[in-house]
């Protein structure tokens, strides 16, 4: 067989065991087979485990993939590390409800490690385009090989994700908003993602393209049935093959472009030296979603999101329409929260420890807390640190802590934001921001938003 393929298809219509473990096998081969391991080596696999949901919601990486490949890892004596960082807390009972849900006790029961080391480090990387320093987590640095195993699926602000996505989920999880706010411009995201990508260099990218997500994903969208396992050494190549799956050109998947850009791959996938016949796996009426427009930060502004920003104290307003090409000067801005206005957030910020459940009913809870965004966004990440200054917070100024209503009165901020956001998001937005307020916390402890 060529070892030098860019890509591998193989056909694979369903989760059975037998199917899947031949399928893996033969594009696994393809893409240049795994003579790399080698006894008692470390393999990480980053999994896309982007919330708790069961393997029939097609959000996640299905276990029966991930078994297959521990068993070729563990034939070749290496020991298989299972992990990700979905949304929400980067706890151990976080992660232990999402393994339930999502079905990798299997995976565990084979011998492989689900991931308990929920540590994190800051790494440099000076040849990156935006993320020339970034905090992940520390597992996969004490990892000898990173093998990326993703799943497609349609993407509100990327237009999809796969391979270079799925590096996404290296970021902490309750650090992920602060880059959506510190890269607002789809391209900066996406170069930001091609960064990680690159930092981390994965030996082997597979993708479970048996049953993809269709609309609104990451995790909202729907199941449907794509029928094949795609394995590639790169992951811009396998994204760059696996796209017209679902209908999509390199020019509407904004890491593509960048990837592009930066030489990481051919600009089409004719270019590529493929296995098999990705034309019989393509769906033509596949529902995508366009690539959203950035999310950025202007002064000024009315309607409802101009109000609805004052309400929650932001002095620029968040816009989800495309920024114009003046949107750079008006970066968004920078201030700390007063310690007297939430007791979590004294304790953080004068260097006392708090526990993330005190933080979580101190702030996050109270209803009438004007900093429920920043208790989302920054205090849960660093509610267990013993000392040191919470960092200062993109896009939160001082202002009202209340919103005038029509009749004359004043409605609570987090109020007006939650249901303003919750219509928003019925109608199809896509936004960095997670919410706040306490059922938006409720609904970040959960996994049910995540980036």
């Amino acid at each position: 067989m060529n070892m030098n393929w860019d890509a591998a298809f193989a056909a694979c219509k369903s989760y059975d065991d037998t199917e899947v473990s031949a399928a893996l096998q033969t594009a696994v081969d393809a893409a240049g087979g795994l003579d790399w391991v080698t006894p008692g080596m470390r393999v990480a696999l980053k999994l896309n485990l982007v919330s708790a949901m069961r393997p029939e919601q097609a959000a996640t990486v299905h276990p029966a993939v991930v078994c297959a490949l521990v068993r070729m890892l563990t034939a070749r004596g290496a020991h298989a590390i299972l992990g990700d960082s979905p949304g929400g807390l980067y706890t151990s009972a976080h992660l232990q409800r999402v393994y339930d849900a999502t079905g990798l006790r299997a995976a565990e029961a084979l011998g492989a490690e689900l991931n308990e080391d929920f540590s994190v480090c800051t790494v440099s990387y000076p040849e990156a385009l935006q993320a020339r320093s970034f905090t992940m987590t520390a597992y996969l640095q004490q990892a000898d090989a990173i093998i990326d195993v993703c799943k497609l699926k349609t993407h509100g602000m990327m237009g999809m994700t796969n391979a270079v996505k799925n590096f996404f989920g290296i970021i902490p999880g309750t650090m992920k908003p602060e880059y959506h706010y510190k890269y607002p411009k789809v391209s900066d995201f996406a170069d930001m993602l091609v960064d990680l990508c690159e930092y981390c260099r994965p030996h082997l990218c597979i993708c479970d393209a048996v049953v993809g997500m269709e609309g609104n994903g990451p995790t909202q969208g729907s199941a449907r049935s794509i029928g094949c396992l795609i394995a590639a050494q790169s992951a811009h190549k396998l994204d760059l093959a696996a796209c017209g799956l679902i209908g999509l050109m390199p020019s509407e998947v904004p890491t593509l472009s960048a990837a592009i850009r930066r030489g990481l791959c051919p600009d089409s996938a004719e270019k590529l030296t493929i296995f098999g016949e990705p034309a019989a796996f393509a769906v033509p009426d596949y529902k995508t979603v366009p690539s959203q427009a950035s999310v950025f930060f202007r002064s000024g502004g009315k309607g409802v999101f101009a109000k609805l920003a004052d309400s929650l104290c932001l002095r620029r307003t968040p816009s989800f329409a495309q920024a114009p090409a003046s949107a750079a000067k008006n970066a968004p801005i920078s201030v700390r929260p007063k310690p007297s206005q939430c007791a979590a957030a004294s304790r953080i910020l004068t260097g006392r420890p708090v526990s993330t459940a005190s933080a979580v009913r101190n702030s996050a809870q109270r209803a009438r807390c004007r900093w429920d965004a920043v208790c989302l966004q920054s205090c849960w990440k660093r509610a267990e640190l013993p000392e040191g200054a919470l960092p200062e917070i993109p896009g939160i100024a001082s202002g009202g802590s209340a919103y005038p209503n029509r009749k004359g009165g004043r409605t609570d901020a987090s109020r007006v934001f939650v249901g303003s956001f919750y219509r928003y998001r019925r109608a199809g937005g896509v936004s960095a921001v997670q919410g706040c307020g306490p059922r938006a916390a409720k609904r970040k402890e959960s996994g049910a938003w995540t980036t």
